[in-house]
């Protein structure tokens, strides 16, 4: 099962709030949002898609793309949101569960089958984000192995919880799945990235200049 935790999208990024007005900022997040599930549909291997939100603009996304929501009316966060829904999954024995962000934007579905092609019987993978920090994809078998905590600095709390338990750990650095974006320079990186998804769409029309180092990125 793919966990895709999106809490309130009006309040997202509010480290962008030094360059983005809340407008902005909600606007960038449902375009990431938007990548991220319209990634997950096209991926033909995919196991089934739950996606834990109580925002209406992820809700009907979902809705339209097939997947299953988990509905989150208290909005406890990313990390209440994945303790939820993982209660859930060991209800209904699902025994494997892949955590996906909603802000990773360039999510390929090739780095997704390198995923699930490199996943133990039981045991862990990790996909930390370009910084070395933050954990942008977890999948643990069981689904409950160790409790996810999501935050700045997750990724080697993630990876020693991961070793302690003494099952395999695959650690994979994939730049799509990578790049998050919290930080202004992020906006930047995304803009400038080849590829045309609806996020550096919108990122590129407010900076001309970033659209121009895209194209010469691009060649």
């Amino acid at each position: 099962m793919i966990l895709v935790p999106v809490k309130n999208l009006s309040q997202a990024k509010q480290r962008l709030s030094s360059v983005l007005a809340p407008d902005a900022r909600q606007e960038l997040a449902q375009a990431m949002c938007a990548d991220v599930l319209e990634t997950l549909a096209r991926w033909q291997q995919r196991p089934g898609v739950t996606v834990v939100t109580s925002d209406p603009f992820a809700a009907d996304l979902a809705t339209h793309l097939g997947f299953e929501i988990a509905a989150d009316p208290v909005n406890p966060g990313e990390t209440g949101a994945i303790e939820m829904a993982t209660a859930l999954c060991r209800e209904r024995g699902v025994n494997h569960t892949l955590v996906i962000p909603a802000d990773i934007p360039l999510i390929e579905t090739h780095e997704l089958n390198r995923i699930v092609g490199a996943a133990p019987p039981t045991g862990v993978v990790l996909v930390p984000d370009a910084a070395g920090r933050g954990t942008n994809a977890a999948l643990r078998s069981p689904a409950d192995l160790f409790p996810l905590r999501f935050g700045n600095d997750s990724f080697l709390p993630h990876l020693a919880a991961a070793r302690a338990t003494g099952l395999p750990c695959v650690v994979l650095e994939l730049p799509g799945i990578a790049l998050d974006v919290d930080r202004p320079e992020d906006l930047e990186a995304l803009a400038a990235a080849p590829g045309d998804r609806r996020s550096q769409r919108l990122v590129r029309s407010w900076n001309p200049s970033w659209n121009l180092d895209a194209q010469v990125c691009r060649g």
